[in-house]
């Protein structure tokens, strides 16, 4: 079974920066892609970014473009996000997950980012 576990998340002021990561276990290897996705009180999950390991390709929601990167961590299974200039809006649990032929297949428990003004 394929486990994600994050780690970071916590409390930030608007125009702060900070890193979660997300480590994976278990049958990772046909994996193709990991990624990030939220959701914020009363709003739909929504995709934050993701990176596809055979095409090192990084993509990201308009919304988080040009503020957060997501790398691969070293070689492994795992990545992190890296967010600068919060804002009040990116406020929302953060879910980690990997992708299996052209699916999001498992989730990570999430962790809470909160921005205050």
């Amino acid at each position: 079974q394929v486990q994600l576990v994050e780690s970071g998340g916590g409390s930030v002021q608007a125009g702060g920066s900070m890193r979660i990561s997300c480590a994976a276990s278990g049958p990772t290897r046909t994996s193709v892609a990991m990624g990030w996705f939220r959701q914020a009180p009363g709003k739909e999950r929504e995709f934050v970014a993701s990176f596809h390991w055979s095409a090192r390709r990084q993509t990201y929601a308009e919304s988080v473009k040009g503020r957060f990167t997501i790398s691969r961590d070293n070689g492994r299974i795992a990545v992190i996000l890296q967010m600068d200039s919060l804002k009040v809006d990116d406020s929302a649990v953060y879910y980690c997950a990997i992708k299996y032929n052209s699916q999001w297949a498992y989730w990570g428990q999430g962790t809470q980012v909160t921005v205050s003004s």
